[in-house]
């Protein structure tokens, strides 16, 4: 049964949050992070990609980059830019998007449920980013950014979801991207006892997005467990910091492919090998969107087609096999044009679906790429399928957005 407990949540008083806040520190790099927190020292940035106060070029992964993390986020206390909540909390932490809301519980989830498979993972992780990670909530000695969860619709949460969003939020504000985050406190005893029960009911949570900073934030709590003589089991550094979603407020979107070359092809022949596996229609000049499961959209020498796949070439009864992302992988990227690692191969991108079909034919028509391809979004049931059986997505699958703001609330692990 999923475990979580509240927490003395560390964030910024409400006069200073838009100034603190930031994007996640994997979806944006050095160059784009400095540029966001120019002439901004409460940006959070200072804290979770330091490297911005060095000179550009630098080496993130220099220890010197960690040092600074911890000196910003000891200065951002001092400062009173940050502030510990006396007590532990719950928080409620709503994204609105294109007019829908998503409302999520900010917890601090057991190490032990990582550990012991019960906080279900659907991707693989690089040790690499693992440890980079570790070594961030080692010397910070605190979660800084969330991690994201979803988990199994639940009606008495969804009750104080409602209960609690119809009250005053302690932040609420829209980023430049035109999305909303609004943030309320937890505080009311029975509440927090209601919440810990019924999460204690739910089987297991899942991974939305951030599978690095979930291991590396379970690991350093078993790390910091091993290597307690007195370790007990009820120390902070047991949890770690989630914003955990019913499975039913969450929309994955689409996440698509640019290609460099039709691995010497021509326009025609290459249409004509796609023709053996899927059903190809001409949609002329107009953006062409995927209408369903096994429809795909191709945008090739500026026309786009629409591509159904011939029955028999995917397994509706595998939880892989049933994935657009799998038809498409197998069928045109690996037979057809010889890609056969999405995760290293320099010949294909990945285009966020936030980014509208429109930025899949600016690639192409600018001549950097030769073709796009555009899949249907995976569902939040395909995930959970696909988690609960125990199988790994193919990479690149899906996209999350909006994406959580780093900053609104911190857990420290002491």
């Amino acid at each position: 049964m999923a475990k979580v407990k509240p927490f003395k949540g560390v964030r910024p008083p409400k006069e200073m949050v838009e100034e603190v806040v930031s994007r996640p520190y994997d979806v944006l790099n050095s160059e784009e992070a400095r540029k966001e927190a120019e002439g901004n020292p409460k940006s959070l940035y200072h804290i979770i990609k330091p490297e911005i106060d060095f000179e550009p070029g630098f080496d993130e992964h220099d220890p010197k980059v960690y040092d600074k993390a911890v000196e910003n986020f000891k200065k951002f206390q001092e400062n009173g830019w940050l502030v510990q909540d006396d007590k532990e909390n719950y928080y409620i932490y709503a994204q609105t998007m294109d007019g829908r809301t998503q409302y999520g519980f900010v917890v601090a989830a057991w190490v032990n449920d990582y550990m012991e498979g019960r906080i279900k993972k659907h991707e693989l992780t690089r040790r690499d980013k693992e440890e980079d990670r570790m070594k961030h909530v080692r010397c910070n000695n605190a979660n800084i950014e969330p991690v994201f969860f979803a988990f199994p619709d639940n009606e008495k949460l969804e009750q104080i979801i409602r209960d609690v969003t119809a009250g005053k939020p302690e932040y609420d504000f829209v980023t430049d991207d035109g999305f909303g985050h609004t943030l309320w406190l937890i505080e009311d005893p029975e509440t927090i006892d209601t919440i810990t029960k019924e999460f204690d009911k739910i089987p297991n949570l899942y991974i939305a997005d951030g599978h690095h900073r979930s291991a590396a934030a379970a690991l350093v709590g078993a790390e910091k467990a091993k290597n307690n003589p007195n370790h007990k089991g009820d120390e902070e550094y047991n949890y770690f910091m989630a914003v955990a979603f019913p499975a039913s407020h969450l929309k994955i979107i689409d996440y698509n492919r640019v290609v460099r070359d039709l691995n010497g092809l021509t326009p025609e022949q290459f249409l004509d090998k796609v023709r053996e596996n899927f059903e190809v229609k001409d949609m002329g000049t107009e953006i062409y969107t995927p209408a369903g499961l096994h429809n795909f959209s191709l945008y090739l020498d500026g026309r786009w087609y629409s591509l159904t796949a011939k029955p028999g070439t995917y397994n509706d009864q595998d939880p892989i096999g049933v994935l657009d992302v799998t038809v498409s992988s197998d069928l045109i990227l690996r037979d057809i044009l010889g890609i056969t690692d999405l995760r290293s191969d320099k010949r294909i991108d990945f285009v966020g679906g936030i980014r509208g079909l429109g930025e899949l034919k600016r690639r192409v028509d600018s001549g950097e790429m030769k073709m796009a391809l555009a899949l249907y979004p995976v569902t939040m049931d395909q995930l959970i399928n696909i988690a609960d059986t125990g199988n790994i997505m193919p990479p690149k699958t899906t996209w999350f957005e909006p994406k959580l703001r780093s900053g609104l609330v911190i857990h420290k692990l002491d």
